[in-house]
């Protein structure tokens, strides 16, 4: 299956869903890349992970990852299978602050998610309480958002990963910290997320998804790990127009 980049074209039963799933969130958790920015748009992802296997290889570590793990797309991946093999470990502590690092730098190249500041600033004009759940640093982060003048619509409600690799998601722990932090109801709680690791934390947190595609990989993807057709947008311009009181 194809899916364009372009809107999907609702029912008006489903545009009616989605109108209401925007109208009624109390509290909105955003993944930090993708629904907010392109953190490594300077350096794509996977040269970050490719790094991360010379990083292992330069420590004679090279065979921690078996030779058809290697070439990963996703650098909290590699992160989280080098931990999970080597628990409470140095070397997973080192390798957690190199990522650190990488995100941090890449902060100054990052692109901005087309219409998230404008997203965020109406959303918390509007009363709805802010958080950020991601399995980026947290540090990275607020580097971000205080460059963009964004951080106080968040902070100190910025749940990055911790030392604990076993909770990145799908783990809801960061969602679950979010949502006692802000004192909200799941059910007036929507997070957005770009990957089926945010919708399976978002289920899990029981609090309503919203996926973000900004291309035709990212929506089948999305698809795929059964988030509906009508709870996929490509553009956040279709939120924000909602959240400003229009309507689809």
């Amino acid at each position: 299956m194809t899916v364009e980049t372009t809107q999907f074209e609702l029912a008006a039963g489903e545009t009616e869903k989605f109108n209401e799933l925007i109208g009624r969130a109390k509290c909105v958790l955003f993944d930090f890349d993708g629904p907010i920015c392109r953190l490594f748009a300077g350096r794509s992802a996977k040269d970050i992970a490719a790094g991360q296997e010379e990083w292992l290889a330069a420590r004679g570590l090279a065979g921690v990852l078996a030779e058809g793990e290697r070439g990963s797309r996703d650098p909290h991946w590699v992160l989280s299978e080098v931990a999970g093999r080597h628990p409470d470990s140095d070397l997973v502590v080192e390798l957690e602050e190199w990522l650190t690092q990488q995100e941090l730098r890449a902060v100054a190249c990052a692109m901005p998610t087309a219409y998230a500041d404008p997203l965020i600033r109406t959303w918390g004009a509007v009363g709805a309480r802010l958080a950020v759940v991601t399995n980026n640093s947290g540090r990275a982060v607020r580097a971000y958002l205080e460059s963009r003048h964004l951080v106080g619509y968040f902070a100190p409600n910025i749940y990055g990963r911790t030392g604990d690799l076993s909770l990145l998601k799908p783990h809801p722990y960061t969602l679950n910290r979010a949502l006692s932090a802000l004192g909200a109801a799941p059910d007036t709680t929507l997070m957005i997320g770009d990957t089926p690791s945010d919708h399976a934390a978002a289920v899990s947190a029981g609090v309503h998804f919203l996926g973000y595609a900004r291309n035709a990989r990212k929506a089948e993807l999305l698809l795929a790990a059964g988030v509906a057709r009508w709870n996929i947008v490509h553009s956040l311009d279709t939120v924000l127009r909602v959240v400003r009181g229009g309507a689809l």
